[in-house]
């Protein structure tokens, strides 16, 4: 699909049929050869009254980053709770290199203490030791924390099982369609509706501090952008020119979007003062320019203009200025969005075998195409830059899927029922 057809037809392909709140089903496709050998042990003790238990979302969330090759519990050679109970030869001999231990006490009748460490059982030392509290309603949110700690004791990255994506779905009502912007944990449990309308919505964006959605809106029959309080429900229009609204794009302070305006003729980038409602144009000309996106230092933006024949990625600084080109590579690079420590960009490319996602290096302009599928598009780094999450489809079926920035990660993500487009994934919180 071209991104900048996209732009001035203001549609995408949609899909038709889902619940609201149905779950996003997560498939590991391709893993890590040599994953890291990790044994999960139940978390003894006194149990919450809820449906899953810590260890089960954390083995979960370990498996499903594809870093890990979690040991069955089958195979476990001793029940064990204390780290002075292991038989650590029989432990090696399974082939596992850590062991996650943790129990639950109960402090007051809605209150516990999850206690948990991190064995290396080859050197036979603690690697990881906390104490986290928690109430009866908080399972998920505790597991997730654990999963992020470990994922960051093992692999020097921090983990980021505790994040939330934003994407955009439809549901069939006869003839007509429903669209829902939706948020859900990063593992596709508790999706919730944040707006929905009978018309198309686009581009969410979350703010840095993941306390408010960015969005376009066609509620009114022409767009619009929106600006959304995920907690309070409160929101606010922020740009409906005449024309063109759409790709909203926060700065990194908080305190602008970055938007695409056609209202002056030609679609260009604009930078918004949110509070003062001002608007600064960056880019003008015949060409079409949209989906900015922010460098990590605030200064500079990327985007997509057809300005050389072919949709290719450019950079401008936000005080105005010629725009340089930055892809050279395919004749076709869009929808750029740049990774947390700057160094890299994803984008979706074509050179010639269909639109596919790929990571070029900033610096060295090296690039590599890092999925597989014909209709790729909106890349989506996570906060920590080790995973993009995209829209593609697969057997018919808008879904997602996730691809760790070097490419040797892959997932799926389906909903239970239906289709799943424009995905988003959150800051950290």
């Amino acid at each position: 699909m071209k991104a900048l057809a996209r732009v001035i037809a203001l549609s995408l392909f949609i899909f038709v049929g889902q619940s609201a709140h149905a779950v996003l089903e997560i498939q590991i496709t391709q893993g890590v050869e040599g994953a890291l050998p990790i044994a999960i042990a139940v978390f003894a003790g006194d149990t919450y009254t809820a449906p899953e238990a810590i260890e089960t979302i954390v083995r979960n969330d370990l498996a499903r980053s594809g870093y890990f090759n979690v040991l069955d519990k089958q195979r476990f050679p001793q029940m064990v709770v204390n780290p002075s109970q292991l038989d650590f030869k029989a432990w090696r001999d399974t082939g596992v290199e850590s062991l996650l231990l943790g129990k639950i006490v109960k402090s007051t009748d809605a209150q516990y203490r999850i206690e948990f460490q991190l064995i290396d059982l080859i050197r036979k030392k603690r690697l990881l030791g906390n104490v986290i509290p928690a109430g009866t309603k908080d399972v998920r949110k505790v597991g997730h924390k654990i999963s992020d700690l470990v994922f960051e004791t093992l692999t020097g990255v921090r983990g980021a099982f505790s994040t939330r994506v934003a994407y955009v779905s439809t549901i069939s009502q006869g003839t007509s369609k429903k669209y829902v912007l939706q948020v859900a944990d990063a593992d596709g449990y508790n999706a919730r509706a944040i707006f929905s309308s009978s018309k198309q919505i686009l581009s969410p964006a979350w703010s840095p501090d993941g306390s408010r959605l960015a969005y376009v809106s066609f509620e009114s029959g022409n767009s619009a952008i929106y600006i959304q309080d995920i907690i309070q429900g409160t929101r606010a229009k922020v740009s409906a020119k005449k024309g063109i609204n759409s790709a909203p794009s926060w700065s990194p302070d908080g305190r602008h979007l970055a938007l695409t305006l056609s209202a002056a003729g030609s679609p260009d980038i604009y930078v918004l003062d949110i509070a003062a409602k001002n608007l600064k144009r960056l880019t003008s000309g015949p060409a079409i320019d949209t989906e900015p996106s922010w460098m990590p230092d605030g200064k500079t933006l990327l985007f997509t203009s057809d300005r050389s024949g072919g949709p290719q990625i450019y950079q401008v600084s936000v005080n105005g200025g010629k725009a340089q080109r930055l892809t050279f590579d395919g004749k076709y690079n869009a929808a750029a969005d740049v990774s947390p420590d700057g160094r890299y960009v994803a984008m979706v490319n074509n050179s010639g075998n269909g639109f596919r996602v790929a990571v070029m290096d900033i610096q060295s302009k090296a690039m590599r195409v890092i999925s597989k599928g014909n209709l790729d598009e909106a890349p989506s780094f996570a906060p920590n830059g080790s995973m993009i999450i995209y829209a593609t489809a697969d057997q018919g079926r808008g879904v997602l899927a996730a691809v760790s920035a070097d490419g040797r990660v892959k997932q799926k993500l389906r909903l239970t029922e239906g289709d799943v487009r424009e995905p988003s994934w959150s800051p950290f919180r």
